[in-house]
């Protein structure tokens, strides 16, 4: 129930403008507009405190695309002659050299002047453009590696509608809609940002809106309304994404910044707080809320006064709105007054107020209430406002949702397809609007109405494509359509579930494999260094914003605070441009023009799967788990027999019941075998037989499963039987597992995120480093922290120094490799400098293998968690860490880099991603130091899931069995061959002992390449 509010109560949203980013509406009232609707995402924003700028008709246009990190170009419309080569660059650029006038030929404008201008000094060539119509002069410049945008927004301007069109540019994929949505904040100034931050919204792009309230934060911090309005969108946000608590302290924060006076602001949290309430399916404490008393608003006093003939200031206002005359200037630049805002916010409370008692089966109660909600909406300028549409179609909604509990259907689809209509014209291609159509599909399969629920939720997954940021609003409304096909079964049904699966959100380490791919398509030529650069750059941005935010969140700043936040402020300025100089000379290179596509047909899985191999894909909608398993020539769906929820539990049980950390130590007890078996049985009960065929299973995991490796659940009863009555006779031993046919044995497993990031993973090319081994590890034990190694109160104690891991096992690979084509680096050699360094030429090994102390938690529980792995202390003052931020920057060319720590396959916290320059992901399982290294140039990547254990050798012997494979056989097959050893010595039969580790990436591919596998 909690996640499908989640979309239904996406906040107020009273935009600033009262007809802006409406399909129908012309370019020129709008704050931004799309540059044709194909291809690479490119925008044109208004740029209101453009210098150039004289008349009170003029409009100047900033053009951002998705993965350049700051403008690609810049647009005008002005009144008044413009030289084509000599206007003033808007762009950061060099000293400008134009040659000569030039005529071009622009699609849906014909002929048009141009001229090509260079910056010698960067090597960069720009474009430019100019057409004049009637008293308007219309110019655009930019790269030239962005031409294809160039030519899309000098014809969108003058013809005043968008026009369809792909933009064709080079493009690194390294951006999300959010980071993509931070881009275009930082080139509005505030007003616009407020306005696109709440568009968003109420389109339910929530991760983009709150990436423009978070510039409005490092905005306003100096004014305590807007720090207030800004900090409350953010806690909706969060809400909205789930995380309720942060959500509320946010909403706490912003209540204690935020004026008692301020009638308006006070209404926003008050409806934020009964919104996070109600997304946690907390109805009566949400009435209360909602229901609180609040501060008049200033202008409700002078309503006698309006009435008696008075103009004041926000009614004259209004008036000049409505003029004809003042519809393109108001557009932008009015606001609705406080007076109006107060009544839409209480409006909405009313309107939450109903919801609350139609999950309350309260019907008659909960119209009465959607009733007086659109009345008070309706009265606001009859309801035009855009925000107040969006309002209206969440109450048309409810009504269709109330009608169909009444029985009364004619109605209820009425209802939706209302709220689908205003959606439709208000917000296209917005996840809203998705959500909208899922709602009306879900009632008509609930309805009996099959074929028309299935066409309509088939139409919205195809339309989710360019929907960005459409995973959070249809996660939870996805149910009956997955239901429905799991109840079909067909091979057809599992295509669409397999389409439908993809739209939903996946670890950012799949996003970091998508790039890798990206970066070694073309093998290391110099598209590949410069595709790197660019990835590179953008990192740099990241970090150097979040050292600004740093220095900028200080109550105080001493000299050199402020000459180091002067110096960061005109680096990322500097970062900005040469990153974005890098995109556009990667359009040199054919291959980065060619976007790879999100999701993959099944059909293209199945092409790629060998004999003997199976595609096992988990997902989780809402509180429900369904399953795909696909093989070459089959595949089939169904509805998994648990919920999210008790799988959760079991996965805790479970890791509970292999190791736990108590005071310092890990204590194991004998495994949850019955649990696991339940488990097997719910996940793989209806392939069981397709199971135990296959000898190299492909699992993607989704939610708890994400921490569990699936090697350690029995595939049958007959072993589990035999352990019961074992372990239960006198003298039996509760710790000998001997006998289980696991699911690890027999067969091969890897680990995927995601179909597009395994197919890439299978595709990309082989290393080309040289050598083929590196071992690292036992650091030199220290019994002090250096004193150049400043420590605080968050950093790990020395004790974590002085019990190195033992280095036997890395001897193992370097006896394996031979002495020619290996190398080991131990002790004091053993220490971050050095490898940040590049001295050790990490690119030059195939294979690369840490054995060291993994930590991923925190020191202490008021800390953040920062993977890491333990190190030597260098003699410069290093920390005796490689951090998550410091393997991203490792240069690696490795096919397999092999973690023998501890608990090597957590996650990293978002704000750990953010510090090490990741934009994207975080959170989830495989996130921390795995995508770390995946992002540095690991193809496969070798992690742990717990502590791994030093008694009888079990690690040595396991990590011996994998680096030992004989040429061509595949890493899986080793590590199974290693795993069943364990598992047949009753001392290591216990799960602990040799089923932590996994293989992230395409286990199929040999540790030790042939030449014809190499070549291949």
């Amino acid at each position: 129930m909690t996640r499908a509010l989640i979309m239904l109560l996406a906040g107020v949203a009273i935009l600033p403008s009262a007809a802006n980013a409406q399909s129908g509406s012309p370019l020129s009232v709008r704050s931004g507009f799309r540059l044709g609707d194909a291809g690479v995402l490119c925008t044109a924003q208004v740029r209101s405190t453009d210098a150039r700028l004289s008349g009170l008709f003029d409009r100047a246009y900033q053009l951002t695309c998705r993965d350049a990190a700051g403008p690609i170009g810049t647009m005008l419309a002005v009144r008044r002659p413009v030289d084509l080569t000599n206007v003033r660059t808007g762009l950061p650029a060099g000293q400008l050299a134009c040659g000569g006038e030039e005529t071009a030929t622009i699609e849906g404008l014909g002929p048009v002047k141009s001229a090509t201008c260079r910056d010698e000094a960067a090597k960069v060539d720009y474009k430019r453009y100019a057409l004049d119509r009637g008293k308007t002069h219309y110019w655009v410049e930019g790269l030239a590696g962005y031409d294809p945008a160039l030519r899309l927004a000098l014809a969108s301007l003058v013809t005043d509608r968008q026009q369809s069109g792909a933009v064709q540019v080079a493009t690194t994929e390294v951006s999300d809609p959010a980071s993509f949505a931070r881009i275009q904040a930082g080139t509005l100034d505030a007003s616009g940002v407020r306005t696109e931050a709440y568009s968003r919204n109420n389109g339910g792009r929530f991760a983009e809106s709150a990436e423009f309230f978070e510039n409005l934060v490092e905005r306003d911090s100096s004014d305590p309304s807007a720090l207030g309005e800004a900090l409350a969108n953010q806690g909706l946000q969060q809400s909205n994404l789930g995380n309720f608590a942060a959500a509320e302290r946010l909403l706490s924060k912003a209540a204690s910044l935020s004026p008692a006076s301020d009638g308006v602001l006070q209404r926003l949290i008050r409806n934020y707080r009964g919104i996070n309430l109600l997304n946690q399916h907390k109805l009566e404490p949400a009435n209360q809320v909602l229901t609180a008393a609040m501060p008049p608003v200033a202008e409700e006093l002078q309503a006698d006064q309006i009435r008696d003939g008075l103009i004041t200031p926000p009614l004259s206002l209004a008036i000049n709105r409505e003029s004809a005359s003042g519809q393109e200037v108001a557009a932008l630049a009015g606001n609705l007054t406080p007076a109006e805002r107060a009544t839409i916010l209480d409006a909405q409370a009313i309107q939450l107020t109903g919801v609350a008692l139609r999950e309350q089966g309260r019907l008659d109660e909960a119209a009465a209430k959607l009733g007086n909600a659109q009345a008070r909406i309706i009265a606001v300028r009859d309801g035009r406002v855009q925000s107040a549409r969006w309002l209206l179609s969440e109450i048309a909604i409810q009504r269709g949702l109330i009608a169909e509990a009444r029985g009364d259907r004619g109605a209820a689809a009425g209802a939706f397809d209302a709220a689908i209509a205003a959606l439709t014209d208000n917000f296209p291609q917005s996840p809203a609007l998705l959500a909208a159509k899922a709602r009306k599909a879900g009632f008509l399969v609930r309805g009996g109405d099959t074929a028309g629920g299935r066409a309509l939720f088939d139409q919205l997954v195809a339309e989710s494509n360019a929907a960005d940021d459409s995973s959070t609003a249809l996660r939870g409304l996805l149910d009956p359509y997955f239901n429905l096909l799991a109840r079909e079964g067909s091979s057809e049904a599992a295509a669409a579930m397999f389409l439908a699966s993809q739209t939903l959100q996946r670890p950012g380490v799949a996003q970091t494999q998508a790039i890798l791919a990206r970066q070694y398509s073309g093998g290391s030529d110099e598209g590949s260094a410069l595709f790197r650069l660019a990835v590179a750059r953008t990192r740099e941005i990241l970090r150097e914003e979040g050292e600004i935010r740093r220095l900028e969140a200080l109550a105080s700043r001493t000299t050199a605070q402020e000459q180091t936040l002067a110096a960061s402020k005109a680096s990322v300025e500097s970062l900005r441009a040469d990153q974005v100089r890098l995109q556009a000379q990667l359009s040199s290179f054919p291959r980065y023009k060619v976007l790879t596509p999100d999701t993959v047909p099944l059909n293209e899985l199945q092409a790629a799967l060998r004999p003997g191999e199976g595609y096992y894909k988990l997902t989780l909608v809402g509180d429900a788990a369904y399953a795909l398993f696909a093989t070459h020539d089959s595949a089939r769906v169904w509805r998994v027999p648990t919920t999210v929820t008790a799988m959760a539990n079991d996965v805790t049980a479970l890791r509970n019941s292999i190791v736990r950390i108590e005071n310092g130590e890990a204590v194991t007890e004998p495994f949850d075998l019955a649990r696991a078996r339940a488990m097997y049985v719910a996940l793989f009960g209806p392939i069981d037989g397709e199971v135990h065929g296959v000898k190299h299973l492909v699992f993607e995991p989704d939610g708890p499963m994400l921490q569990l490796p699936p090697y350690l659940l029995p595939a049958s009863q007959a072993g589990v039987d035999a352990y019961a009555a074992r372990a239960n006779a006198s003298g039996g031993d509760p710790f000998d597992f001997t006998g289980i046919d696991w699911l690890g044995r027999g067969r091969q497993l890897s680990i995927s995120v995601g179909a597009r990031s395994f197919l890439d993973m299978r595709a990309i090319q082989p290393s080309r480093a040289r050598q083929a081994y590196l071992g690292l590890g036992e650091n030199e034990v220290a019994l002090t922290r250096p004193m150049a190694a400043v420590a605080d109160e968050c950093d790990w104690p020395i004790a974590m120094w002085q019990a190195p891991i033992s280095a036997d096992e890395l001897r193992l690979g370097e006896n394996r490799f031979g002495p020619q084509q290996s190398r080991l680096v131990t002790g004091a050699a053993f220490n971050d400098a050095a490898l940040l360094s590049g001295s050790d030429s990490l690119d030059q090994y195939r294979v690369l293998h840490f054995a060291t102390h993994g930590l991923v938690t925190a020191p202490r529980p008021e800390c953040p968690a920062r993977p890491a792995l333990v190190t030597s202390f260098a003699p410069d003052g290093s920390d005796g860490l490689l951090s998550f931020r410091e393997i991203f920057d490792l240069k690696l060319d490795a096919d397999v880099v092999i973690l023998s720590a501890c608990d090597t396959a957590g996650s990293a916290t978002a704000a750990v991603s953010r510090e090490a320059g990741v934009a994207t992901g975080g959170n989830y399982a495989l996130d921390g130091l795995v995508r770390a290294f995946v992002g540095a140039g690991a193809r496969s990547v070798v992690a742990s899931h717990w502590p791994v254990p030093d008694t009888y050798d079990a690690t040595k012997r396991l990590i011996g069995g994998m680096v030992g494979a004989q040429p061509g056989q595949p890493l899986a097959g080793a590590l199974e061959a290693a795993q069943e050893r364990l598992m047949d010595d009753p001392q290591t039969s216990h799960p602990y002992y040799w089923a932590a580790f996994i293989i992230l990436g395409d286990g199929a591919k040999p540790l030790i390449p042939t030449t014809a596998i190499a070549a291949r």
